[in-house]
Parts: C-alpha cells; structure tokens; sequence
C-alpha cells in the first residue's frame, strides 16, 4: 500500500470512528429494576409480556434496553396468572438516552410500592465518583455518615440524595435523623472515578431485613481530549477538533479515489483489445 492510499485509509478511521462512538446507545432507553420488597418472589411484566421471572427481595437487573415510548408495568406474585390483578403497577414514558431505575420496596408504613427514578447522568469531574442514596425501606428518616462526618442528613422514604466525592472507599453507616446512634453499619462503600454508585435501603428495619442494595452507571467522567497515537512510550497525544476530523474524512475520501482511479485506468489498458 503506497502512502497516498495509506493516508487515506487512517484519515477516514479517524474521522468516522469517534462519530460513530458518540451515536452508539442513544436510540434506546435504559432500565434497571430493584427488587426491595422481603419475603416476595414476583414475576415482572412490560405491557403484558414477562421480562423477569422469578425476582427475589435484593436483587437488581442488568440494564434492559426499551424502545422509547410508554409502557404499562406490573409485578405479580412468581406464577401467578398473567391476567391476574398485580401487586404493583406504574405506566412510564421513556425518551430515547433515559436511563431509569424502577424499584419495587416497601413505604415508611410497611405498603409495598413503585417507585421510579431518573438517573442523573451528568459529567463528574475527574477524580470524583458520584454517590446516590435512595431511601427505600420501611424505617424513619436517617442520617447517612461516611468516616463518621454526615454526608446526608434528614433522607426519608422514598427519597433520594446525591454527591460528588473524590473516589475512594468510605466507611458509610445510617443513624436516625439528628441522632447519633448507629442503626446500619459501617459498611465499606468503593467510589470508583467516572461513576455513580447508587445505593438503595431496602427491607424493614423493625422487621430484621433491612440491607443495602447497589447499582453502578460508569462512563460519567470527562470526555478525553486526547488521542494516542498508539507508537509506544515515546508516542505523542494529539488533539482532533470535531472541524479537522471532517477535513481529514474528506481528505481521506479524496486521497483513497486518486490512486484508486489510477490503478482503475492502468488494468483498463491491461486489457487486451479483439479487433473487430
């Protein structure tokens, strides 16, 4: 492969390559399901057909891409008749880029309930992991602490409350609203950079099952501004604005036509010539 043509195979993997990286995952929806309600094995049904067979109390899904539109959800006991009244229903709408967690737990009052999220998939800064506590359980407001320093104060069911901190493992324990008796903990919580950690209550503190349940969305950290070139420890990071990736496309597109054209012409006069 001549140099010519070789410049232009690189341009055009260049340019195409991050555009199709950035359309990648935003034609559909995200959804996760939390499993919060003890001494319940339940079925889960979008719209009539199961998707989840089985679900027990702690359990959370992989994320299940949907189609954007709107969905009737259900959860009926494991076994049950599909056309059975459910437990628990909710309709919901999802855009096309929504990431959601629908989560099945108990209210303060002990009733069990739906309750949907959207999650927050903002940029966090670099070095930074976000935290996001969900207060699922059937138990009064909390305090939640971590290294013994209250990170959130005054959560209560069926609420949430998030921050950034810098990535690392914390100590994190749950004590009553403005009090310092430890109900729950310490456990240790890793923050991983460039993710959230969304951590749910859920169970009955009065009624032994209370616990914790997790869920991570990575991928939240700052877009890199850089591109190696991939030539080893010697190599040199070199930036690619969104205008010199369709240059260098446009190029490349030209510089593969040239010697193509070329090599076109050349076997067209190979051709040996019949005399009429």
């Amino acid at each position: 492969m001549n140099r010519y043509r070789l410049l232009g195979v690189l341009s055009v993997l260049v340019s195409l390559t991050p555009l199709s990286a950035l359309a990648a995952g935003h034609d559909t929806a995200s959804v996760t399901v939390v499993h919060g309600v003890p001494d319940l094995v339940v079925d889960v049904y979008v719209d009539d057909q199961k998707v989840l067979e089985g679900f027990s109390f702690g359990m959370v899904t992989d994320p299940l891409p949907l189609a954007p539109n709107s969905y009737r959800l259900a959860i009926r006991p494991a076994g049950a008749d599909p056309t059975s009244d459910p437990v628990l229903s909710a309709e919901a709408t999802l855009k096309a880029g929504d990431n959601v967690s629908i989560v099945a737990h108990l209210a303060e009052d002990g009733q069990p309930r739906l309750s949907i999220f959207v999650n927050d998939l903002s940029t966090i800064a670099a070095g930074k992991g976000r935290v996001v506590v969900r207060h699922m359980a059937q138990a009064p407001a909390v305090d939640v602490r971590a290294g013994g320093a209250v990170l959130f104060a005054n959560l209560s069911n069926p609420n949430e409350a998030k921050g950034d901190v810098d990535a690392g493992t914390y100590a994190v324990d749950l004590t009553p609203a403005g009090q310092g008796t430890v109900v729950f903990g310490p456990v240790n919580l890793p923050v991983n950079a460039g993710v959230s950690t969304i951590v749910y209550a859920i169970g009955s503190l009065e009624g032994g099952t209370f616990t914790l349940a997790t869920q991570t969305i990575s991928g939240l950290g700052p877009a890199p501004t850089q591109v190696d070139t991939g030539f080893g420890a010697s190599s040199v990071a070199v930036h690619y604005p969104m205008q010199l990736l369709v240059v260098l496309g446009l190029l490349g597109i030209i510089g593969l036509a040239v010697p193509l054209r070329r090599g076109l012409a050349a076997a067209v006069r190979s051709l040996p010539i019949r005399n009429r």
